[in-house]
């Protein structure tokens, strides 16, 4: 059960970086081909919010899987500077 939880968690992240990822593109293609700056702008700044919120999701979800494995204490949560913070 703990596998196919680190593999949820994982498809999660990979599912942020690539919806990420795909946002950032669309404000450029947006931008080059004389879209809205306004539009633009939002895009931009919303796929920055994404990715934070994403960070925080996830690093909860991490700590979650770990707690169920009997790995994770109540001195872990709100790591934010730990490695499993970014996507």
């Amino acid at each position: 059960m703990t596998d196919d939880l680190r593999e949820q968690i994982n498809a999660l992240a990979n599912q942020m970086k690539h919806f990420h990822s795909s946002l950032e593109v669309k404000a450029k293609d947006m931008e080059m081909t004389g879209g809205d700056e306004e539009v633009v702008t939002k895009l931009i700044n919303g796929a920055d919010a994404m990715k934070d919120s994403a960070n925080i999701y996830l690093s909860w979800g991490r700590h979650f899987v770990n707690l169920s494995e009997g790995g994770a204490s109540e001195a872990d949560e709100g790591e934010e500077d730990s490695a499993d913070f970014q996507f």
